[in-house]
């Protein structure tokens, strides 16, 4: 899930991992595996699959797993073909939503995703209705520690190409351009910080309250029922969340 704070979004992942665990390394495997399809099998020279399998690692995926994704994209271990599709549409009371898929069968995916947005109070709409809404960025997250000092993380972060660094309760956030996105984050780890989450996401440029209670339960339940497929890969949305 994709809002607007990353640190709520930190903590309703971690929350479902552990009882999601196997369904999250599916859809990590199938980002690795477009990944190195479409770039490569290695790493140093196709940044697309360098970030999914650091992706993998932040979520704790057995090196194995990784490894036989990458050799399945490679076409060794035979072949499955995914393709990429977004679709976008509307949540309850307005809110603006766009799903990444990784799908095998259009048809399924188009019919799963439509029967959430319905089933929810939402509708789909057609392509280029919300994307124009949100920016593409590069987001890396610093919990806070004793020994992280935060002028000297913000200078580095700039030196190394980052647009922006903020300061919230539970941490650093890190925006970066796509472009630059790979370099802040190698040149970071190279200074030994470590990340809650690093990865190129969909930011909103306004973000919308709800002020329903059956608004906010459909939208969490929409929300939720998107992320439980397996074909989807990220939900993303202007909804101001509530932190917890």
């Amino acid at each position: 899930m994709a809002g607007h704070s990353k640190w709520s979004n930190i903590k309703n992942k971690k929350g479902k991992e552990d009882a999601k665990r196997a369904k999250e390394f599916t859809k990590l495997g199938r980002y690795i595996m477009v990944a190195a399809k479409e770039g490569g099998m290695d790493p140093d020279y196709n940044p697309a699959l360098k970030a999914a399998i650091e992706k993998a690692k932040a979520a704790n995926m057995p090196n194995d797993n990784i490894d036989r994704a990458v050799k399945k994209g490679g076409g060794e271990l035979g072949a499955e073909n995914y393709e990429e599709i977004i679709y976008e549409g509307y949540g309850p009371g307005g809110i603006a939503v766009f799903v990444e898929c990784l799908t095998d069968n259009r048809n399924r995916t188009a019919a799963d995703v439509r029967h959430s947005f319905d089933k929810f109070g939402g509708n789909l709409g057609q392509s280029g209705c919300v994307t124009f809404m949100f920016d593409r960025k590069g987001i890396l997250a610093v919990e806070r520690a004793d020994e992280i000092d935060e002028d000297e993380l913000m200078m580095t972060a700039i030196e190394l190409g980052a647009e922006d660094v903020q300061a919230e309760e539970e941490g650093f956030e890190i925006i970066t351009s796509p472009e630059s996105f790979n370099e802040v984050r190698d040149g970071l780890k190279d200074s030994s910080y470590e990340f809650a989450i690093a990865e190129l996401t969909y930011i909103p440029q306004n973000t919308i309250e709800l002020n329903t209670e059956d608004d906010i339960k459909n939208m969490e339940k929409l929300i939720d029922m998107l992320e439980d497929q397996d074909d989807i890969q990220e939900v993303y949305h202007n909804w101001e969340m509530e932190e917890n």
